[in-house]
């Protein structure tokens, strides 16, 4: 298998680099950039106490001083917004990292040894894939209840099966491969070859999967909160807030317009990042 040796910068090998050839990835990697900004330092951006009600402002339109507007509450919409980045940001991170560990380990062990323990894990996958992740993700919600804590439960009951599925295709392709027989000639104990000879090279397509598996984890968290699943009011958050404001849709429409695009801006920023990352390994491989 061919292995990257380069400097490190994102150049291909006519020495243009990566970036000018793809501005995708400069548009997507620009907007991860704002969220995490956002998420990192709200209080330096709002412009008000995101949960403060003011029954004097309820349901303005945007405005020089509420450049959102404000919800039937009188809380302004923008500080809500800024704020709300954080938790959907940690949803969508937070839902990401424990799968992809436990599916990563699991890719590896059924892959690499096969036989009854990849039959066993792999026709588990396959039941719980046969459903919708979004259909699982709610029933555990009904089970376990309202709350962030039970929805990072069914984010990471539910979202590791890709990775194992993704990381196993990978190790069944490499696992005979001339350096893997060399490893194993050698000495080279099971846990040295999967974890220092088989996992750098077959990591790289699940973490592009990662970067496009957080819009899935952040679509999910602000889904179950808009259906009163997820995050408790008043505690801003995406999803809570399109549920507020849906009641008000039809004469206060900025109070679901700006938390809808902010969450689809989101999602298409680490889209275009993913997709930009997948290009960038192919292009590597060649």
């Amino acid at each position: 298998m061919k292995r990257y040796h380069g400097s490190g910068t994102l150049e291909r090998k006519s020495g243009v680099p990566f970036w000018l050839e793809k501005p995708s990835f400069v548009i997507g990697l620009i907007i991860v950039i704002a969220v995490v900004v956002m998420a990192a330092v709200p209080q330096f951006i709002a412009t008000y106490d995101p949960i403060a009600t003011n029954t004097l402002a309820q349901n303005q339109p945007p405005s020089a001083q509420h450049w959102f507007g404000t919800d039937f509450y009188g809380r302004d919409i923008f500080s809500r917004v800024i704020w709300g980045t954080r938790i959907d940001l940690m949803i969508g991170v937070l839902g990401v990292i424990i799968p992809f560990l436990v599916g990563g380990i699991i890719g590896l062990l059924a892959g690499y040894y096969g036989g009854a323990l990849d039959s066993l894990l792999m026709r588990v996958t396959d039941i719980m894939m046969a459903f919708p992740f979004t259909i699982l993700v709610i029933t555990i919600m009904a089970i376990l209840g309202q709350g962030i804590i039970n929805l990072f439960i069914a984010l990471w009951l539910v979202g590791w099966m890709s990775y194992a599925k993704l990381v196993r295709s990978e190790v069944l392709v490499l696992k005979n491969s001339e350096f893997i027989q060399a490893a194993q000639v050698a000495g080279f104990s099971d846990i040295r070859i999967l974890f220092r000879h088989l996992m750098p090279n077959v990591i790289s397509s699940a973490v592009v999967f990662a970067a496009s598996d957080v819009v899935m984890c952040m679509l999910t968290g602000a889904s179950m909160s808009f259906l009163g699943l997820g995050v408790s009011p008043p505690t801003p958050e995406w999803g809570a807030i399109l549920n507020e404001g849906r009641t008000f849709i039809t004469f206060a429409w900025w109070q679901t317009f700006f938390p809808g695009l902010f969450l689809a801006i989101s999602g298409v920023g680490f889209s275009l990042l993913g997709d930009s990352l997948t290009d960038f390994l192919r292009t590597k491989g060649r």
